[in-house]
């Protein structure tokens, strides 16, 4: 398939007669003309026209976001490789991350809460600052469609799932909100947050399909009235083939969602075919929001043909991408001298959890091994492990049994480990986007975090110069002496 042929595309007669109409609450978007208040009665919300000065969310979701503080206990653990006498305990600071922001926080909206739960709330939400959340959850919250960029680590996935589980009036035997991904690993961890978010609406379900599991169970599930879920997460195929197999009806979506879209509709071509058959099973009358955070000029054009006058919220530059408070640096060595220069950084540096990159599964098999035999809490994901298999893994490092993740650039996009404060690309990646998803993976939310890449190749030189280039920072080079602990640990 060409890149323009059979994409999704609205003609001015199909949209015309809602250009002028005000965003309702049963999906039916348009543009809000100049001065115009919007109050959506029955769903909590107040919308003015001078800017989204104050909300009310459902007190379900507002006593859940108050939950969302994470707190880690202490922790020692010990890792015994070659030099045991130079082996220091690997000592976990407690700390918190919220996985909501400012922009919500500053709304003085009246809460339908006590007083005193209010005043937690808020100030559990000024932890963090982010402006996506502060830009979108309002547009989000309106109906309209969004196409949204902005670096890892600022919840823009909270962004779309309080929008949805916000909007969303559950009926049973009726799937309301689609949300699409690139990986099983992602769609795991969205409905993981939907299942946070939603622990306070418990007539609200949400289910997330994926292949390389049993689609008979999937279809079970779907068929019954009483387990189908309200919510959906999954990946492109998996979706597809249950909307072939008429399991899946899509009749009543009025939110579809792709999260890190681009991966979906940039290449590869099969992907995005999978995810126009699930689109076109849907009503045309929905909201559409997608989320990445890089998104190519080329990629823009196609997020628009599923979207009817949407609200772009964009990085200025590619240079504000890079994340604030993550420290980056590189180690030029040669390949034979990588396993010894992790073993050192591991040693030495302090960490809650730390991932490591490496450009194939058959290099993340070994080094895993390699790890494991000298004594390191650690553990290998990547797509050369059955499906049940990546997801036990997966669990088992998001919830702290594991401290190091070996793996590809499966593991490179949207996944979300609050812990993950140290990124080591053993194989550097391949360009600088990718090289950004990557380090994403520490310093979330806006926290401290330490990158370190080594850089062994030609390649490799190539792409540091791409990165430095692209986003205007000059990477220094590891320093002998290491890094102050301060600068990257959060206090």
């Amino acid at each position: 398939m060409s890149h323009e042929e059979d994409l999704i595309d609205y003609s001015d007669e199909e949209i015309g007669g809602n250009e002028t109409a005000a965003t309702t609450s049963n999906g039916k978007k348009g543009e809000l003309a100049a001065g115009t208040n919007v109050d959506k009665k029955g769903s909590y919300v107040g919308i003015h026209s001078t800017g989204f000065r104050d909300f009310l969310l459902k007190p379900e979701l507002l006593r859940a976001i108050g939950d969302c503080v994470i707190k880690s206990p202490p922790l020692k653990l010990q890792a015994s490789v070659h030099l045991a006498s130079k082996k220091e305990q690997m000592a976990i600071a407690p700390h918190k991350v919220v996985v909501i922001a400012e922009g919500a926080a500053t709304m003085d909206g009246p809460f339908d809460t006590s007083p005193s739960f209010v005043a937690s709330w808020k100030q559990t939400l000024t932890s963090v600052q982010s402006t996506v959340q502060q830009t979108c959850i309002p547009q989000a919250l309106l109906g309209g469609d969004i196409i949204c960029q902005a670096k890892s680590g600022l919840g823009k996935t909270a962004v779309f799932v309080l929008a949805t589980l916000q909007q969303v009036e559950p009926v049973n035997g009726e799937v309301s909100v689609v949300v699409m991904c690139h990986t099983r690993e992602l769609a795991y961890q969205i409905r993981d947050e939907y299942n946070r978010f939603s622990k306070y609406m418990p007539d609200i379900k949400t289910g997330v399909f994926y292949g390389g599991t049993p689609i008979k169970t999937d279809i079970e599930t779907l068929k019954n009235k009483e387990t189908c879920p309200h919510i959906i997460v999954g990946t492109p195929g998996r979706l597809k083939a249950l909307v072939r197999d008429k399991a899946l009806r899509l009749g009543s979506v009025r939110i579809f969602v792709l999260d890190e879209c681009d991966k979906m509709l940039d290449q590869p071509a099969d992907m995005r075919t999978d995810v126009q058959d699930v689109f076109r099973a849907t009503p045309q009358q929905k909201q559409v929001m997608m989320f990445s955070a890089t998104l190519s000029e080329e990629v823009k054009p196609i997020c628009k043909k599923f979207m009817q006058n949407p609200t772009e919220h964009y990085v200025d530059e590619d240079t504000k991408l890079t994340l604030h408070g993550l420290q980056q640096y590189y180690i030029k060595l040669e390949e034979k001298e990588k396993n010894r220069k992790l073993n050192e950084l591991l040693d030495d540096l302090q960490f809650n959890q730390v991932i490591i990159f490496v450009r194939s599964t058959v290099r993340a098999t070994e080094l895993d091994k390699l790890l494991r035999e000298c004594n390191f809490p650690s553990i290998a994901v990547h797509s050369g492990v059955s499906q049940e298999e990546r997801i036990r893994r997966y669990k088992e490092f998001k919830e702290f049994k594991k401290r190091i993740c070996v793996a590809t650039d499966v593991f490179g996009r949207g996944i979300d480990i609050e812990r993950i404060n140290l990124a080591i690309n053993y194989d550097l990646s391949n360009d600088a986007s990718s090289y950004l998803h990557r380090v994403g993976r520490a310093g979330r939310f806006g926290t401290k975090g330490l990158a370190i890449s080594f850089i062994s190749t030609d390649q490799d030189q190539e792409v540091l110069k791409e990165i430095e280039k692209r986003f205007e920072v000059a990477l220094p080079e590891f320093p002998k002496e290491g890094v102050d602990a301060s600068t990257y640990m959060a206090s």
